[in-house]
């Protein structure tokens, strides 16, 4: 049955990426043909065609690989200089750009000297080139916020797991209470296990996070109104400073970091818990951040992904994931002892990490990714602006074609990081399972 479940949540979240593909090329697709652009190819995946149907002027169609998708525009490069799109020149540099401005032109029919995409003015090439990652982003937005506020996610309460013994420094790590150790102040006070804090010195607590804060930032003497077996009783407490663990300001704790706070001494019990709308907004807002905290520390990754990968080191849980690696812990998602709800809860949420990824990828402005022919449009109209102003001769269309060797390059890097990630996934996968 852990096998099946497991080969269930991998074809699911495959599935999932080929709609999320899918709804990125739509983005660009439909922003094209709302501008006159010809569009004769819109492919889900690469490599082998599976099934294909042409409707109009365009072929729709999938093929083998599920690593992303296109569609094929008329005209995304200027000509040459000399209104040729077909030269070949013995330079490799000028075969690169003669090869993708012939690659532009494939397909031309009487007719699209006006459909082609540079014809178009630099703001509806944005728009064009934006929509794709964009559509990822409104994907991402509605599935967390549909999550959050529907399913709810494992989150720390204001109820009480556990209360803390003794007084000990959160870097001293012990189990135990040393001899003549105090009282913590909620052992003195009388807090249990179970109990719900509902308000601290009078003030309503409705989540941990703010629970938190209010222990912070006070010492000394503080009243704390919990639920107990249905009744609301009130407890005294005289709370103390202590070092205690740096937060991260999102519920989460700074490895081996630690501030000196005011201290009560329980730990808080975790439950699925739906989130308001302006919770989830905030929880979206912390992933947006960490999204591109994760991406500006990609390279930093290489290493622990090399040694992962070919040293037999052990693999973080924040290693960078490909698609494989993302499949497996979709297969441990269906696999995971959580009620059905839960399943379905965390496969959403890991779609919707794929497209926010996808988004933040896409816009860094650099060939051949959307964002660098965004960078491109953006240059095209500063110069013709500039141009405008300082009443000079228009320069035209910003050839983006002679930044294909940059762009070949860049591809180089992306696809040796690809498949290191690859073998990292496939010899020393990150697992959410033992």
């Amino acid at each position: 049955m852990t096998a099946f479940m497991t080969i269930l949540g991998i074809v699911v979240f495959v599935l999932g990426l080929l709609f999320s593909i899918a709804w990125h090329e739509l983005g660009h697709f439909s922003t094209a043909k709302m501008f006159g652009v010809r569009v004769p190819q819109f492919m889900v995946g690469f490599g082998p065609t599976l099934w294909s149907k042409r409707k109009g002027e365009t072929e729709y169609g999938v093929k083998a690989v599920p690593l992303g998708g296109y569609i094929r525009m008329i005209g995304m490069f200027p000509p040459g200089d000399d209104g040729a799109v077909r030269q070949r020149s013995t330079s490799p540099f000028r075969g690169m750009i003669e090869d993708a401005r012939a690659a532009a032109y494939e397909e031309l029919q009487p007719g699209d000297e006006h459909r082609m995409l540079y014809t178009r003015k630099p703001w509806k090439r944005v728009i064009v080139m934006f929509a794709g990652p964009f559509m990822n982003l409104v994907l991402a937005v509605v599935i967390f916020l549909t999550v959050l506020m529907t399913f709810g996610v494992n989150t720390q309460t204001t109820t009480v797991s556990s209360v803390s013994e003794c007084v000990i420094p959160a870097s001293a790590q012990k189990d135990t209470c040393p001899q003549n150790a105090k009282d913590s102040p909620a052992k003195a006070a009388g807090l249990r296990a179970g109990d719900k804090i509902i308000a601290f010195d009078g003030r309503k607590v409705d989540d941990w996070g703010s629970l938190q804060q209010h222990i912070r930032d006070t010492t000394g003497k503080a009243t704390l109104t919990v639920e107990r077996d249905g009744v609301r009783r009130t407890l005294h407490a005289d709370l103390i400073e202590n070092k205690v663990a740096k937060t991260d300001g999102s519920g989460g704790y700074v490895e081996d970091e630690y501030v000196t706070a005011g201290f009560l001494g329980f730990t808080p019990a975790s439950g699925i818990v739906q989130q308001s709308f302006p919770q989830a907004v905030n929880r979206m807002g912390d992933m947006m951040v960490h999204g591109v905290e994760a991406l500006v520390a990609l390279p930093g990754k290489v290493p622990d992904l090399w040694n992962a990968a070919f040293e037999g080191a052990e693999r973080k849980q924040d290693s960078p994931m490909g698609v494989v690696g993302a499949a497996r812990v979709g297969g441990d998602v269906f696999s995971l002892d959580i009620p059905p709800s839960q399943r379905v809860a965390t496969m959403l949420l890991l779609v919707a990490g794929f497209n926010l990824s996808l988004f933040l990828f896409n816009m860094l402005p650099l060939l051949p990714l959307d964002g660098g022919h965004i960078a491109g449009a953006l240059w095209e109209s500063l110069r013709r602006n500039l141009a405008k102003v300082f009443r000079r001769p228009d320069p035209g269309p910003f050839d983006v074609a002679k930044l294909m060797p940059v762009a070949y390059v860049v591809a180089g890097v992306f696809l040796c990081f690809t498949l290191l990630v690859l073998v990292a996934d496939v010899v020393n996968p990150v697992r959410l399972t033992g």
